[in-house]
């Protein structure tokens, strides 16, 4: 139950990145690239300053992991943050959700090939379950709210696979080193890997929004997102996957929208409908019927 504490935890912070990507771009015009380096070279900085400080140990980078760090950023956090931000900008945050919690269909089929994990009734209908109240939450039954063009899809469903693939290198990493090693190393590699981008402009990603950095209510949105849905919400995912697994972590975190829903309304007074809430029920029944299994 602490295990599954913990991934809780960190899905309600990921719940929160909508209302800090919300005042980046929409309110300072920061590009997906933009806020994708910011977010990722600030937290790596901060993190390695203060465990230079209070946890030096936790610095040492062991070179047989040197490869899965440089994979797990690029692709767990280099191409997830801006592949994540640039299907809202050119879907919605509907077809975005719906498109990115295809997630944990694709741990499922990797941890049962990987680590044998077994794929058991109960485990698949839950996964069906948490999808579909994901698209109820994310109000896919509205065709206004449900907006496709074949580029955004595409970068959609792709940020579901690196989705996907966050929690699997993370569970592989989980038991081979410290999660704040984990969590540095992925943020350090991803930002590395997006640090070129920044300095030329790439059709159709829009400018980068660095004047924004003038605002003090930008830096607040940037220390928010930095603390919060990203140190916090990783070390948290970590901690988890010592003692659950993938599958389930992945499903349990579909808590997420839930979470934004909330945020929305409370701080946007953004309402829900009842299929939504009905969404939100879906998902939370899904994650509990997970984690009272004896064997999942």
């Amino acid at each position: 139950m602490r295990g599954y504490a913990f991934i809780l935890g960190a899905a309600s912070m990921w719940g929160t990145i909508g209302i800090f990507f919300s005042i980046l771009h929409f309110t300072y015009g920061m590009s997906a690239l933009t806020i994708g380096f910011l977010r990722a070279g600030f937290a790596a900085l901060g993190l390695v300053l203060g465990l230079a400080l209070w946890k030096r140990d936790a610095l040492n980078l062991n070179r047989e992991l040197v490869l899965i760090y440089a994979l797990f950023g690029l692709f767990g956090v280099a191409f997830f943050y801006v592949l994540n931000t640039e299907a809202v900008i050119l879907t919605n945050v509907a077809t975005a959700s719906v498109l990115l919690y295809t997630a944990p269909v694709f741990v499922t089929l990797f941890a049962w090939r990987l680590w044998q994990e077994p794929l058991t009734p109960r485990k698949i209908s839950a996964v069906l379950a948490a999808f579909i109240g994901c698209a109820l939450v994310a109000r896919a039954y509205d065709a206004n709210a449900l907006q496709l063009n074949g580029v955004g899809v595409v970068i959609a469903a792709s940020a579901g696979f690196a989705y996907a693939l966050f929690t699997i290198f993370s569970k592989y990493l989980a038991t081979r080193a410290s999660p704040w090693t984990t969590v540095t190393y992925s943020l350090v590699f991803g930002t590395l890997f997006l640090l070129p981008l920044q300095f030329f402009q790439i059709p159709g990603m829009g400018e980068a929004g660095y004047t924004a950095l003038r605002e003090p209510r930008a830096w607040l949105a940037l220390l928010g997102l930095c603390m919060g849905p990203t140190l916090g919400s990783y070390a948290l995912f970590n901690l988890g996957l010592r003692s659950t697994p993938a599958s389930v972590a992945s499903v349990i975190a579909t808590i997420e929208p839930v979470v934004a829903g909330i945020a929305g309304f409370v701080v946007f007074q953004q309402t829900l409908e009842p299929l939504q809430i009905l969404g939100a029920g879906i998902i939370i029944a899904a994650a509990m019927w997970l984690t009272t299994a004896r064997q999942v």
